[in-house]
């Protein structure tokens, strides 16, 4: 049976079980915000003592990606069949056990399982924290639950580059992984205590209908034959090779098959087990928070990757101080996610963060043309913080305008697609500016320097040998940064299109009725308590 629970305003005050049971569930993203960026900076230390290819680090970062990314929609129906905090729990335990594979790894095929554990684990965390608010407090309130996750998550993705920098400095890589299991514990053990929500009790050939086998397989199939080219394409392969073509082109047809599928069969034939309930895709403004969620992950990511890159190739940063420079941008998203939250919270209105957010981030990312070899510290702090702003504030307010935008009781769903569309964008931002990098770097470099490296770690070996103040060395360092304004540009433009179809959004009623299968027990707020809900559910 659904619970339903109206709330014509901003709840009651929350008890302290509710907050203990949040932070738990919070803190967890903590975890998967710094495995998703520590590891970068330190893969060369751990190629060197683990003895592997440049291959195989790429395939570190990616298969972490990959294995979250599609199988986050899966987490969410296995919670929707066995009870989200059951589920949360394992995904906890998954993670944890890819980060013991880690830090205990001797090989790089033991790195790579890891890493793939990990991912499938870290993809339940954020689904499943997602979903978990979802279930614990109506939609108005969710503004501030939202933001303070993405505050946390966007401190982890800042400071991670900066701590795996310094671990892998000092030699000591392993504790890149073995950081998150104090974290990881602490959520376990404050979701075991103070989470408790209602579900309905269903005997396991129940549960077992509520999956959609045929769309599941046609989902994880099409989605990974998708992503693993969009991952190597330009870089592991050249975007017009047949590794890259084939795979992209079948990954392109599967997923147009499973929405034939999961429309028109699956809709039809297994109405309750199917994995994507169409009348969220039926609404205009629910579709158009979905590419806006792809293009803010497309930024983010780009931005947080090339950022470094420019720090490290122009401005000849360490790693480490590179992670310090790009602080201006994560640490001003952080407060400004959470300053939305308050605001949405006690309006009720939401779409004014996503012109004033898609404003900042367009104006920000046009803004970082300026940055060349030249830039003056104070400079670059300035014009990173202001798409950092941009960025804080789409945040939480993309996730509350799908969430209105769609029946309540496909919330949680509705925010699990939120993250999955996010994380494609992350793959396609880096992708994208990835093969823009490295088609005008050897355009640049070819019309200005004469017999310039055509690898960037052979350029980067040229560089070190030379003075910074050396001619040849501002002539490659002018080239690249030229380079990277393309990547700025392209940006921008993609902001651009994502501000004018804020604009086609309706603003929606953020007093709705609170809906859940899994309702959050707590006898002193305005919800469902053990009593309320006993002989309808059992505790989960």
């Amino acid at each position: 049976m659904r619970k339903t629970n109206k709330y014509p305003g901003p709840m009651q005050p929350l008890g302290r079980r509710f907050w203990l049971a949040f932070w738990a569930i919070a803190v967890s993203n903590l975890a998967a915000s710094f495995d998703a960026t520590m590891l970068s900076v330190a893969l060369p230390t751990i190629s060197s003592e683990l003895g592997g290819s440049s291959t195989q680090a790429f395939w570190a970062g990616t298969s972490y990606l990959l294995a979250s990314t599609v199988l986050m929609l899966i987490w969410g129906t296995l919670s929707d069949a066995f009870g989200r905090r059951m589920i949360i729990l394992a995904a906890l335990l998954v993670f944890a056990l890819g980060t013991i594979l880690c830090g205990i790894a001797h090989s790089w095929t033991m790195m790579l399982a890891g890493r793939t554990v990990q991912g499938i684990g870290g993809g339940g965390i954020v689904s499943l924290t997602t979903m978990l608010v979802t279930d614990m407090a109506p939609l108005r309130e969710r503004a501030r639950l939202y933001a303070l996750i993405a505050c946390i998550w966007t401190v982890g993705t800042a400071t991670g580059p900066i701590i795996g920098g310094s671990l892998s400095k000092a030699n000591t890589w392993r504790w890149i992984f073995w950081i998150n299991l104090p974290i990881i514990t602490i959520s376990f053990v404050g979701i075991v205590f103070f989470l408790r929500l209602s579900q309905e009790s269903r005997s396991l050939s129940e549960k077992l209908r509520l999956f959609d086998y045929p769309g599941l397989i046609l989902f994880i199939a099409s989605t990974t034959t998708f992503l693993i080219p969009v991952t190597w394409g330009g870089t592991q392969y050249p975007w017009s090779g047949w590794q890259t073509l084939v795979p992209l082109i079948l990954g392109v047809l599967g997923i147009v098959l499973f929405a034939i599928y999961e429309f028109r069969i699956s809709s039809a034939k297994l109405p309750q087990a199917r994995l994507l309930p169409s009348s969220i895709f039926a609404n205009r403004s629910a579709c158009i928070g979905y590419v806006s969620s792809t293009v803010h992950g497309m930024v983010v990511y780009s931005l947080l990757y090339y950022m470094a890159e420019y720090f490290q190739t122009v401005k000849m940063y360490s790693p480490v101080i590179a992670g310090v420079a790009s602080l201006p941008q994560s640490l001003t998203a952080a407060p400004c996610a959470v300053v939305v939250g308050i605001i949405v919270a006690g309006t009720g209105k939401y779409r004014w963060a996503l012109w004033a957010g898609w404003s900042l981030v367009c104006l920000g990312c046009g803004l970082l043309v300026l940055l060349d070899t030249h830039t003056a510290v104070a400079e670059w702090i300035f014009l990173g913080a202001v798409s950092g702003l941009g960025l804080g504030l789409l945040f939480p307010s993309i996730n509350l305008s799908i969430q209105a935008s769609v029946p309540q009781q496909e919330a949680g769903i509705a925010a699990t697609l939120v993250l999955f569309f996010r994380s494609l964008g992350h793959a396609l931002g880096v992708a994208i500016g990835g093969t823009i990098f490295d088609n005008r770097r050897r355009a640049n470099l070819r019309n200005s320097v004469e017999n310039a490296p055509s690898s960037i770690m052979e350029l980067m070996e040229r560089l070190h040998q030379l003075p910074p103040d050396d001619p040849t060395s501002l002539q490659i360092r002018n080239a690249l940064s030229r380079s990277f304004h393309v990547i700025w540009i392209v940006m921008c433009a993609f902001a651009g299109l994502s501000l004018f179809l804020s604009f086609l959004m309706k603003e929606y009623d953020m007093n709705q009725e609170h809906q859940s299968d899994q309702v959050f027990l707590l006898k002193d707020m305005g919800g469902p308590s053990p009593e309320t809900t006993a002989g309808q559910s059992s505790r989960v």
